[in-house]
């Protein structure tokens, strides 16, 4: 049995143990990007309650691309004091840190909503990028990383899922292009690969970058786990640290996510866990991290020791319980989070998610 409570290597980040608290947005910032005491606030409990790799909530890379209101910004050397105060409270408790960089794409819905292709969205329209364009956010994810490093955080994650820029160009849904950004997979994925090369080029050998990667974005005609599995291999071959495997972008539908499920009904907690295991089997022994449903202890138990995944991702039950890692080690089998959801309701998420409201009157 793997004791998932001892030290775990990242490249050349050792983290404390093997749970890792996924990025999770939030308003917590001002207009310009810069984020509020509340922000380091919350960071400063996550690392005191003994979390092994904190993942910061995304991070704009461009005011064209931000997502919502309130969402903070590393577009600029502006944010960058208040989150090295973030960085330095964080690493104060021994806890390790990396900045999830991010474009909004067709849902950047405080910028512009442009991407790979014209695309109709409910209430919206979205343009067409130009290569130019494309080039220019290569250079701005560039530019981020290295903002990342000097505000004190341990390396970056680079956001491939959940139907943001790069999660639309992976998709032949969202993709329709038919220059070299588009059509086969090899070039739908060059975004992916060039943002990397970039930051790699930057940043050093030594750097730790990851990604977060859909399993598929479950649509009717969308990014498919074989598709996943291929960008997973080639980006592992590439040298990227960490994939956190996640699920869910354009187009997606609810009726598509039971696909994503392990045949073995023990493992049922992970909705993601039969698509991560095809992930595993051409990424090893590259480091995986698996994100979405966890509950119980012995499940997180058995997809380590079932080699599906090195890390154990999630991040609501941190929302109720920022000390669950010190919990479940003291003896804790399971998460008093149980998935309601309120925490993302609307006129809530992206606005004051992360506050649990079971409890609340």
């Amino acid at each position: 049995m793997i004791d998932l409570f001892k030290p775990y290597q990242i490249g050349g980040l050792e983290i404390r143990n093997r749970f890792i608290r996924s990025a999770t947005t939030s308003a917590w910032a001002d207009d310009r990007g810069i984020i509020r005491p509340e922000a380091i606030r919350f960071y400063e409990g996550l690392a005191e309650g003994g979390v092994g790799l904190i993942i910061k909530g995304h991070l704009y890379i461009d005011s064209k691309g931000k997502a919502h209101q309130g969402m903070a910004g590393i577009h600029s050397d502006e944010v960058v004091p208040k989150l090295h105060e973030l960085t330095d409270a964080v690493h104060r408790h021994g806890g390790a840190i990396l900045a999830q960089i991010n474009y909004g794409g067709y849902q950047a819905g405080a910028g512009e909503r442009a991407g790979p292709s014209e695309y109709q969205g409910e209430g919206w329209k979205a343009r067409a990028f130009t290569t130019s364009e494309i080039w220019s956010i290569v250079d701005k994810f560039g530019e981020a990383s290295v903002r990342a490093i000097d505000a004190g955080f341990d390396g970056v994650q680079l956001h491939a899922a959940h139907g943001y820029l790069i999660s639309e160009f992976l998709s032949k849904h969202a993709n329709t292009r038919t220059d070299e950004w588009g059509g086969e997979l090899k070039n739908r994925m060059r975004l992916l690969k060039e943002v990397y090369e970039d930051v790699r080029g930057r940043l050093g050998a030594d750097a730790v970058i990851a990604m977060k990667i859909n399993c598929e974005d479950f649509s009717r005609d969308g990014f498919t786990v074989d598709e996943s599995a291929q960008v997973a291999h080639a980006m592992a071959i590439r040298g990227i640290d960490l994939i956190e495997v996640s699920g869910g972008g354009i187009g997606q539908d609810e009726k598509y996510k039971t696909r994503a499920k392990h045949s073995d009904l023990t493992l049922s907690e992970p909705i993601f866990a039969g698509h991560c295991e095809k992930i595993r089997a051409v990424t090893k022994p590259k480091p995986l991290a698996l994100v979405n449903g966890f509950r119980t202890l012995p499940t997180m138990q058995a997809i380590v020791d079932r080699d599906i995944a090195d890390l154990i991702s999630f991040s609501r039950p941190f929302i109720r319980e920022p000390d669950i890692v010190k919990k479940l080690q003291a003896g804790q089998e399971e998460v008093t989070c149980i998935r309601c959801d309120a925490c993302e309701a609307d006129g809530v998420f992206g606005k004051a998610m992360l506050r649990c409201r079971v409890d609340e009157p």
